[in-house]
């Protein structure tokens, strides 16, 4: 599955941002969506999954609260809505797909997934 994501940009302290991942190439209600998140000079970070079916949502320490991931299995998109920005957020955004099923906790983890977009840029000024 081929995987693009769009929807970063400059925006300020406070503001909203959706972020897009869209889908080709596979039959995407099979695929478990992830999104994570990378800083300069910082690791990868866990940023949100969504399991196929919809049912379970996970998200990481830093933007739970503040973040919803949210798929359309029939336009094959996966979005992240990111609220109550923080300069801090500031990081390079991944999506992220696998067909493989695992016990939740690994979704956390980068190596799980085995497909990736190619990343937008989402900057938040203060």
């Amino acid at each position: 599955v081929q995987l693009q994501a769009s929807g970063g940009g400059l925006v300020q302290a406070g503001d909203s941002l959706r972020l897009s991942c869209a889908a080709s190439g596979g039959i995407f209600s099979n695929y478990i969506m992830g999104w994570f998140r990378q800083a300069p000079g910082k690791e990868r970070e866990f940023v949100a999954v969504l399991t196929w079916n919809g049912r379970n949502t996970y998200y990481g320490d830093s933007v739970k609260g503040r973040v919803t991931i949210s798929r359309d299995n029939a336009k094959s998109t996966v979005d992240l809505l990111m609220t109550s920005l923080k300069p801090e957020d500031t990081a390079v955004y991944y999506c992220a797909a696998t067909d493989k099923f695992y016990s939740d906790s690994y979704y956390y983890r980068s190596r799980t997934y085995d497909y990736w977009g190619q990343g937008t840029q989402v900057t938040v000024s203060s």
